[in-house]
């Protein structure tokens, strides 16, 4: 099985992000221009969801590779390169949301390609089988406008995400989707995961049930139910029961599920305040530990944005609108 990774993250500086994320982005890219020409992404709010802020979170994806422990150490080395990128000018919040925000349109996700499958539909009804228990393994936006909501608002709210559709795996915005273009299976509904330790146990688990040849069958009503629970509840019986079964086929452990990381950052949120807290995510992507540190001054600079939409933005626009049209292409209009 070949496996991929897709990283969204925001660049804060230091409670928002804004368009100078593209300025680092472009020093990104010119480091490599043959690879993060497809291997990075930037992304904007849409709608109302403008008036807070334009600028969303930028994005990452490692090569095709073998084996869990591979693509999360590819990852990891992706992340080293973006944290060089950015410097100390600004933080690297990997949540599915910002914590003072009430924005469908600025989440950032994890999504995990699948390829060199045996039995795809299997896979595919044993992924989404199981689905609910990842998406709460990965949870990391517990908070709408500073206000708890439940373990990932981004689950429950964003735009690019929804429940799955019976007998149509293609459509784009769902939890679990047959990706034409690439020709994988795509697990979109993940939160971004910080914590490099609690990512590996998580891609390895799923990775064991995409290869388990029981065939596990899914309904949507269950599916809903669980897939709410696992944004607005946290580890429910019917989650419990789930993990339980899990236990048959990866050995996950019970405080992934039990203490998701959602937990942690609403601690921290109520403890120490919005800002400490992005220290502490940004502590834990570039060095593995959640802990508070000095915050760097804010330094929006408008000539570093400008630098950013010509040197990266405008660069990769072709590229941009021809992957667009390709998916858009193959998908059809419902789709």
């Amino acid at each position: 099985m070949r496996l991929g990774l897709e990283e969204e993250v925001f660049i804060t500086q230091p409670a928002r992000p804004n368009l100078q994320s593209l300025y680092y982005l472009t020093r990104l890219f010119w480091r490599n221009p043959g690879f993060f020409l497809s291997h990075s992404d930037s992304n904007f709010a849409r709608g109302k969801d403008l008036k807070v802020g334009l600028m969303g979170p930028v994005e990452i994806s490692t090569p095709t590779v073998d084996g869990p422990a591979e693509v999360v150490a590819a990852l990891a080395e992706l992340r080293r390169e973006l944290a060089a990128a950015v410097g100390g000018e600004g933080l690297l919040v990997a949540a599915g949301h910002l914590l003072d925000m009430d924005a469908p349109t600025l989440t950032a996700g994890l999504h995990l390609h699948l390829s060199g499958l045996t039995d795809a539909e299997r896979t595919y009804n044993n992924l989404a089988h199981f689905l609910p228990l990842f998406a709460l393994a990965a949870a990391s936006s517990p908070a709408r406008r500073g206000e708890y909501f439940g373990p990932s608002y981004r689950l429950y709210a964003s735009y690019a995400l929804g429940p799955l559709r019976p007998g149509d795996p293609y459509y784009r915005f769902q939890d679990l989707i047959f990706s034409l273009r690439l020709g994988t299976i795509e697990v979109r509904l993940l939160d971004p995961v910080a914590d490099l330790e609690r990512l590996k146990e998580l891609v390895a688990a799923i990775v064991a049930v995409a290869a388990c040849t029981r065939p596990y069958t899914w309904d949507p009503v269950t599916y809903r139910r669980l897939r709410r629970e696992a944004a607005t509840a946290g580890l429910t019986p019917g989650l419990a029961t789930l993990w339980t079964e899990l236990q048959d086929v990866y050995p996950l452990k019970r405080r992934l599920v039990e203490q998701p990381a959602a937990l942690a950052i609403w601690a921290s949120y109520q403890n120490k305040g919005l800002v400490p807290t992005y220290t502490a995510l940004d502590s834990l992507y570039r060095d593995g530990s959640f802990s508070v540190k000095e915050a760097p001054p804010t330094s929006y600079n408008p000539l570093k944005a400008a630098a950013g939409l010509a040197g990266y933005y405008v660069v990769r626009l072709p590229y941009k609108l021809a992957k667009v049209r390709k998916e858009w292409s193959r998908c059809g209009s419902g789709s």
